[in-house]
């Protein structure tokens, strides 16, 4: 893997590295443009923290009844803490997805529209691509709520976690796609900002 920092991101589509379209490539059934992404992931995020913050409550209702007056304040800090580590972990949930990339991948910002995002033109199989998708938000996400879950004194354990996880809104949207739509053995590539799979040649 070699990262190539690209900095501010200009919004076309078309200055984003991509080879050439694979035979019988078949682009994705997903979201037509950015903007109807940015709704789908915004929406499932807000949906993915509700449910992961109403079982974390339940869970640390006993340890809330016995935090009061200085107590309950230092759990409110934690939570705030933990919230504010889901930003601080921008750049590295970045980096986690480039290090699944073999060959050149590329990192690009454009924090005025909310953006931060890596590319890469080379194919994957379709295990290795939910794995990218996945990793970060194992890392960052799922594995801190896990564990805040299990020690809910820790609670910047559990802001962190709830918060990183719905943040990954946007990679599960693409692992769906992923496991719906490529057949066995397919292998899939970005190409801009969509996604095609193909069927490599079996020679």
């Amino acid at each position: 893997m070699k990262l190539h920092y690209m900095k501010k991101y200009n919004l076309d589509p078309d200055s984003l590295p991509h080879g050439e379209h694979m035979p019988g490539a078949v682009r994705f059934k997903e979201a037509e443009s950015t903007k109807e992404m940015a709704v789908i992931a915004n929406v499932s995020a807000l949906v993915i923290m509700v449910i992961l913050a109403v079982p974390a409550i339940m869970r640390c209702l006993s340890f809330f009844s016995d935090a009061l007056g200085e107590n309950m304040s230092d759990y409110a800090v934690e939570l705030w803490v933990g919230s504010l580590l889901s930003l601080a972990i921008l750049f590295p949930h970045e980096i986690l997805h480039a290090i699944c990339f073999k060959e050149d991948v590329y990192l690009y910002t454009n924090f005025k529209q909310g953006m931060l995002f890596v590319v890469g033109p080379e194919t994957m199989s379709k295990g290795r691509f939910v794995f990218m998708s996945l990793l970060p938000n194992l890392v960052f996400g799922i594995i801190p709520y896990t564990l805040g879950m299990i020690f809910p004194q820790y609670g910047w354990l559990l802001g962190l976690g709830i918060l990183a996880t719905g943040m990954g809104a946007g990679d599960y949207y693409n692992i769906f796609n992923a496991l719906t739509q490529m057949p066995k053995g397919a292998r899939t590539y970005l190409y801009k900002f969509n996604s095609y799979w193909y069927m490599p040649d079996e020679d």
